[in-house]
């Protein structure tokens, strides 16, 4: 348990304190409230509180629900440290997401939630493996998932379900770049899922446009550097093991997480630091918390519930939840087949809290759920 935060308290905590801003309560339409509700970015959503929680080293975790205009008040009172990183926070909320451009001339925008479809061209995925072994028909399921609503295909060529074996480099490269130069010349928008600088260069150069690494750049010591020279988009996910274990990026980390979203924010906000100051543009970066990476079933579930605190890293935000093993759980270890009603379900929660990318393998019935969700928020934003 916590105590609760009040503006009293600000100005006693210590300079080293952590602040974390969230938006929270969201509102049907932004219509006649200014100066009362902010938005994510410059998407489709606004909200009309702030969800402030503070800890530290020498400071217990304490929460606030802060209405949005109210919130420089709560700011002026803060230490300045702390009143810096809080000020920042805001800003990313804020700040437009740019939209994201590939090298051979495709842009996907952001102001709405965007699919990228699954593709593993490999035998052993936890959902999908053995079904696209064939060059060819990887390539055209991969136009399938495009014309199913998909703006990205993610083209992968390693499981990365709990034991799988470790695959090496050159028999990945040839899993997957003749996928990816088939949908790429057919004008199809392509993510490599690859954690080996190798596998990236290969890729990158078959026509792949975003590099999407498991492990944030961090399990190949080449990756970053690859990246920041090819100047491409990159998703950095959140997998806590990779120091105890770099080969099972599912394994639970040794201890218990504090508080499973502020932790996961922590880890990310640090490996932006480090792969910018190597070289990759900030504006080039996309977040994924890593959901069933290295987590429980109750940590996956309140990463969802607290998923809209991401923004707070000023990078647009990739929901990556499809048929992953927590949706089993919850309904009785339904088998990863069986998981189309979580998976629209969790995706669904992400798209009501701002994320800007679903990974999916269900992309035809994702997208529905998309465009369900968009018609609603149109009837909103024109209601007179």
């Amino acid at each position: 348990m916590f105590e609760p935060l009040t503006l009293a308290d600000l100005p006693l905590l210590a300079p080293d304190t952590r602040i974390y801003c969230q938006p929270a309560c969201f509102v049907e339409r932004p219509h006649g409230l200014d100066g009362r509700v902010a938005r994510i970015g410059d998407g489709m959503l606004w909200f009309a509180a702030w969800a402030i929680t503070v800890r530290g080293p020498s400071t217990p975790k304490r929460e606030a629900l802060v209405a949005v205009d109210s919130i420089a008040e709560w700011i002026a009172a803060l230490p300045a440290p702390v009143a810096t990183r809080a000020t920042a926070q805001l800003a990313a909320v804020a700040a437009p997401r740019p939209p994201i451009t590939l090298a051979n001339g495709r842009t996907v925008r952001l102001i709405e939630p965007q699919i990228m479809g699954i593709l593993n061209a490999t035998p052993d995925s936890f959902s999908d493996g053995g079904k696209h072994v064939d060059a060819q028909a990887a390539a055209d399921a991969g136009f399938d998932l495009a014309s199913a609503g998909a703006a990205l295909i993610d083209v992968g060529g390693e499981s990365t379900r709990p034991g799988a074996p470790l695959v090496w480099e050159g028999d990945e490269i040839e899993r997957v770049v003749p996928v990816i130069e088939r949908l790429a010349r057919g004008g199809v928008a392509v993510s490599v899922d690859t954690r080996k600088a190798a596998v990236m260069q290969a890729a990158l150069a078959a026509g792949a446009g975003i590099v999407n690494d498991v492990s944030a750049l961090a399990y190949d010591d080449r990756a970053t550097d690859v990246v920041a020279k090819a100047g491409c988009p990159v998703i950095l996910m959140h997998a806590p093991s990779q120091k105890s274990d770099p080969h099972d990026l599912s394994a639970l980390p040794g201890g218990k997480y504090a508080d499973p979203a502020l932790d996961v924010f922590d880890w990310l906000e640090a490996r932006i630091a480090a792969v910018t100051a190597a070289g990759v543009a900030r504006d080039k970066i996309i977040v994924d918390p890593g959901i069933g990476f290295g987590k429980g079933v109750e940590d996956n579930l309140r990463i969802i519930n607290a998923l809209s605190l991401f923004h707070a890293l000023g990078c647009p935000l990739l929901f990556a939840a499809s048929r992953k093993r927590f949706i089993g759980a919850v309904d009785g270890e339904a088998d990863a087949q069986d998981r189309l009603g979580g998976s629209v379900a969790v995706a669904a929660v992400a798209i009501s809290q701002g994320a800007q990318l679903l990974r999916v393998h269900d992309v035809r019935e994702t997208r529905q759920a998309q465009r369900v969700w968009r018609a609603t928020r149109d009837a909103a934003l024109t209601r007179m």
